[in-house]
């Protein structure tokens, strides 16, 4: 796969790093991606306010951090709220902090991010279900928030991206309002049948998600009860998407999983939905967790922030 120049040099460094998720126990590479986005993702973007709150849901509590930038007026505002990635397993509050300021500082809204469980402690569909669950509670509780209900996104990356797809369809089935779903990179179908998808053998050594990681979570992210037909699971299965809310797709030429999130925007338009395809060749996977490397980040923050300033009417 070609990739860019500035893409082609920081795959170059991760490739001369030689660290792999294979050879590190859980809690280390835990740590590790905490440290390698807090690397890539730059100087952290100077907040009004960051409150930590709890989620409590039923049977179990989930953590959220809720972003308000500069400028944003008192009271209830414009909302996005944001899954992260790391492939169900990897991943919380701090590795996406630097990403989640960006975003609220150039959408103007406010952003809360949720920390649902993580595999293999908690396998799909928990996380699934951790994601719907906090939406309904937030929706359900946004004035404990400051959230304008009718004036709700809800966005992740990769993991983070196929949970919103998630969230997506959960709130269409029950009424619940959103104005808008940002998907980066999904993943979407995760039946044994996905790996048939050509992007998945032409970016099989394209750092950092390469296959080999890919098995990794895999064996890491689903169990014996764990249903790849389940629309929690794969939601490009749903029987339709069809009244889900308006969406901006994000993908990468050079990600294994560009195929499924490719045939996802296409699905969402051919079910009538209003879709955005922001694609970017020559570009990886966890390109939106760079911004302190790659000129592409700051680009597809900027299409996230101008999707949500006219879906959500906020003021960045």
């Amino acid at each position: 796969m070609s990739l860019t120049p500035e893409v082609a040099g920081v795959v170059a460094k991760m490739r001369e790093a030689e660290i792999s998720f294979a050879d590190l126990e859980l809690a280390e590479a835990r740590q590790f991606y905490i440290d390698t986005l807090a690397a890539s993702g730059g100087e952290p973007v100077p907040m009004a306010e960051v409150v930590d709150q709890t989620l409590a849901l039923d049977g179990r509590d989930l953590g959220a951090r809720r972003y308000r930038p500069e400028g944003l007026a008192a009271g209830a505002a414009p909302t996005l709220v944001y899954f992260h990635g790391g492939g169900w397993v990897l991943g919380d509050l701090a590795s996406h902090d630097r990403i989640c300021r960006q975003l609220a500082q150039r959408a103007g809204c406010q952003l809360i991010a949720v920390d649902y469980r993580l595999a293999p402690e908690h396998c799909l569909p928990a996380s699934s279900d951790d994601a719907i669950a906090a939406y309904g509670y937030l929706v359900e509780h946004a004035q404990d928030f400051d959230i304008d209900v009718q004036r709700l996104a809800v966005g992740g990356d990769s993991a983070g991206g196929h949970l919103s797809a998630v969230v997506a369809l959960a709130a269409r089935d029950a009424g619940w309002p959103l104005a808008l779903q940002v998907l980066i990179y999904p993943a979407t179908d995760l039946r044994e049948a996905a790996g048939q998808y050509p992007s998945k053998g032409r970016n099989a050594n394209v750092p950092p998600l390469t296959a080999e990681l890919m098995a990794w979570f895999g064996q890491r992210s689903v169990d014996a009860n764990t249903d790849p037909l389940d629309w929690r699971v794969s939601p490009i299965l749903a029987k339709t998407l069809e009244g889900t809310a308006p969406a901006l797709v994000i993908t990468a030429g050079a990600d294994v999983l560009m195929d499924e999130g490719v045939l996802y925007a296409a699905r969402l338009a051919d079910d009538g939905v209003d879709v955005a395809h922001a694609h970017y060749p020559g570009v990886i996977h966890g390109f939106i967790e760079m911004h302190a490397w790659l000129a592409a980040t700051g680009n597809a923050m900027d299409r996230i922030a101008a999707a949500v300033r006219t879906h959500l009417g906020s003021t960045g």
